[in-house]
């Protein structure tokens, strides 16, 4: 076993990595439904348009799945490190700035989730005795994805930056 490998190989054994690896397992899943959901509600819906009396609940129920799903393919994609990036100009940097990089980057999307988490709750907080006006649901649990989805970034980030040091 090489170098790479064992660091690899003690990393695996992080705790936070596992944590890591477990929220995305866990999100992946929860998307897959969210993707089926969407699907199978809009699909209910266009039938019971053609055929029955419009589903009055239905696009507001799948605009929230969307916001969901929006959020948890951001959170499968930092895990993933599979975001849009434009590396040109790093990948022609040395080694060790490269590193630089990677930890700036990292840490700049820890600041941001940081603040995304924050205000999400604080919106959760306050809206929360407000209802959504089809479902009649109170708006803590919709607006709960934002602190949630943005703690299970910041464990990505945070494993992250542990792997890139350990590189």
């Amino acid at each position: 076993m090489n170098e790479k490998e064992m660091d690899r190989g003690e990393l695996k054994g992080s705790p936070l990595l596992k944590l890591s690896d477990k929220l995305n397992h866990i999100s992946e899943v929860v998307l897959f439904f969210l993707m089926v959901g969407m699907i199978g509600i809009t699909t209910l819906q266009i039938f019971c348009r053609f055929f029955l009396d419009a589903l009055i609940w239905s696009e507001e129920l799948t605009r929230f799945m969307l916001v969901g799903a929006s959020l948890l393919g951001a959170a499968i994609a930092f895990k993933r490190g599979s975001h849009i990036a434009v590396t040109f100009l790093v990948m022609k940097l040395p080694a060790p700035v490269r590193k630089l990089v990677a930890l700036l980057v990292q840490l700049i999307g820890i600041a941001f989730f940081i603040i995304v988490a924050y205000y999400g709750a604080i919106l959760m907080h306050s809206e929360s005795y407000q209802t959504t006006p089809a479902m009649g649901i109170s708006m803590k649990w919709v607006y709960m994805m934002y602190p949630l989805i943005g703690g299970i970034i910041l464990i990505h980030l945070i494993s992250g930056i542990r792997e890139i040091l350990r590189r």
